[in-house]
């Protein structure tokens, strides 16, 4: 079984899962708990980020949640934690993908006071790497950049809600082959997404270091989902990997079909299990937002999981008459 259908196995159902190997045939040994999927009263989850933290993702999860507050834990297995903070989804992936997270994916945090973000900062810092110090900045009375423990990096800015209303935003850095895409990669994003758009970008200025015609900043939305790009010509030894990945789910076939064919085109390639990765090497898991009911009935839901784990991308009418 490859690590993506292991990851889907994961992911899809919360099972707890048995493996025994006997000559050449693979029993799997499953109990179905919970979907993953499930609804926010609080804001649009249609995409979130996904972490693979692997053999930490109990502790992260209860660091995450102590760190930022305003949050819970939805769904556990020993396979994958489902969190939200401040009404945002983020899955905790406990196996799959060997690679691991680096700053070419961080998050944007937004915090109203320059105290709540010195109170994240102490906290990120715990056992982290000081990427940028917490300081004040042309941009904000208070930033700072931190890769915290477990690889995953954070920009702690200080801003209004007005002006960025979602509490965190992955952000994309362009860097190595990738310098210089990012304006590239935001018109492709946000020409394939419903409601999307370009908030804002800014361009670097002559003496700052960088290329001109390249990205310092810009932000965008996704499906109503904020996130933000840059570029970067600097040596960070960083490329876009699949320890973190961002989920979408989807109403319908037709809207599986455009975002896996679009961006397995050009450039972009399958995986397995409705796992891709996009021109620009970013990783996406495309599924269908149903799945939640098509595996409700623990009987159905072994057949359903057997048929997905042979799919690249996910087909509904195959999973619904499986």
């Amino acid at each position: 079984m490859g690590k993506y259908a292991r990851i889907a196995l994961n992911l899809f159902s919360l099972i707890s899962i048995g493996l025994k190997q006997k000559g050449k045939n693979l029993y799997i040994h499953t109990t179905i708990y919970k979907f993953f999927i499930t609804k926010s009263k609080v804001m649009n989850n249609a995409i979130y980020p996904c972490l693979t933290l692997k053999g930490k993702i109990k502790e992260a999860a209860d660091f995450y949640i102590n760190t930022f507050g305003e949050g819970k834990i939805g769904q556990t297995s020993p396979y994958v934690i489902q969190i939200e903070l401040s009404g945002q989804k983020f899955m905790l992936l406990n196996e799959g993908p060997a690679s691991f997270p680096n700053i070419s994916i961080s998050f944007m945090v937004i915090s109203e006071t320059a105290e709540e973000s010195e109170a994240y900062w102490n906290k990120l810092i715990d056992g982290g790497k000081i990427m940028m110090p917490l300081d004040s900045y042309d941009w904000s009375t208070k930033y700072g950049w931190v890769e915290d423990k477990y690889g995953v990096s954070w920009q702690i800015n200080t801003s209004s809600k007005a002006d960025t209303p979602q509490k965190f935003c992955p952000t994309l850095m362009f860097t190595g082959l990738n310098a210089g895409k990012a304006e590239n990669a935001i018109d492709f994003y946000t020409a394939l997404f419903p409601k999307s758009g370009i908030v804002g970008k800014l361009k670097y200025n002559e003496g700052e270091g960088d290329n001109t015609e390249f990205i310092k900043h810009a932000q965008f939305k996704l499906n109503d989902f904020i996130t933000m790009a840059m570029d970067s010509s600097a040596a960070h030894n960083a490329d876009f990997n699949d320890a973190v990945s961002l989920v979408v789910e989807c109403e319908s076939q037709d809207e599986i079909d455009r975002y896996w064919d679009t961006m397995t085109s050009s450039g972009g390639k399958e995986v397995a299990c409705g796992w891709l990765v996009d021109k620009f090497g970013i990783s996406w898991q495309i599924i269908p937002k149903s799945l939640t009911e098509l595996i409700k009935d623990p009987a159905r839901a072994q057949r359903v999981m057997a048929a997905l784990m042979k799919m690249k991308k996910l087909i509904i009418k195959d999973l619904e008459s499986a």
